[in-house]
């Protein structure tokens, strides 16, 4: 009677070894892209629901106060910026300047690493004092009374974002926005103003897509103030493609 035995194949130590070490190299490789596209998307999303936010903030506002625009309604001081922060808005924490616990009191830099100036306090330079506010998801914005500013008579000003308030990377175009506001409640980037009637009826501008990717290009990697990212977020429906 003959006796049959099984041979079973297996890999031997070498083998494993060479396979664990090519995945190492591959996991090395691809990790750092996934883990940038991640926050990407996180960055992406906190921005459009700071963008939700402000809307609703910014029509409501004008509802209770039964104005046509946001300069009617009175936000043309920083004292009814800062009334309007605490009334509008889920804050933890409403500051009236420019410092921490709202901003970090380090530098920014833009999307090609470079350094913006002296960080905050060029920002303080443009702007003076104005009012921030701590929402309850942990993202700061910071809002300049509309007051200065108007194109094609209509009022505009100026709003700091910061996604994830004092955290890192703090970086323009990823977790840092400095955008436009206009007086009929539409948030853009700086130059795409609204077209608006007698009545102060506004519509976008016809060119408004051509306009933030022209800025985008002209100054998203490059801008010592933040500008150019965030009109490519709106164009690309949400998604950071840069």
């Amino acid at each position: 009677m003959k006796m049959f035995s099984k041979k079973f194949k297996a890999f031997t130590l070498a083998e494993v070894l060479v396979t664990l070490g090519v995945l190492g190299v591959v996991a090395a490789m691809t990790m750092p892209t996934l883990m940038s596209s991640h926050h990407k998307k996180t960055y992406a999303v906190q921005m459009n629901k700071v963008y939700n936010e402000l809307q609703q903030a910014f029509l409501k506002y004008k509802n209770d106060k039964n104005a046509v625009t946001l300069s009617e309604a009175g936000l043309t001081s920083q004292t009814n910026v800062n009334q309007f922060l605490k009334d509008y808005f889920k804050t933890v924490t409403v500051c009236d300047n420019l410092e921490p616990p709202c901003i970090p009191n380090s530098e920014y830099k833009n999307l090609n690493g470079a350094k913006v100036g002296s960080g905050i306090e060029d920002v303080k330079n443009w702007w003076g004092n104005v009012n921030c506010g701590i929402l309850g998801s942990g993202a700061t914005i910071c809002i300049e009374a509309l007051s200065g500013h108007s194109t094609n008579n209509v009022k505009w000003s100026h709003i700091l974002v910061d996604t994830n308030g004092m955290k890192n990377p703090n970086m323009a175009g990823m977790d840092v926005f400095f955008i436009a506001y206009y007086e009929n409640g539409t948030i853009d980037e700086e130059g795409v103003v609204p077209v608006c009637n007698a009545k102060k009826e506004c519509t976008l501008p016809d060119d408004a897509r051509e306009k933030r990717e022209s800025l985008f290009n002209q100054m998203c990697r490059s801008s010592s103030r933040f500008r150019g990212c965030f009109g490519k977020l709106i164009n690309d429906n949400w998604e950071m493609t840069y």
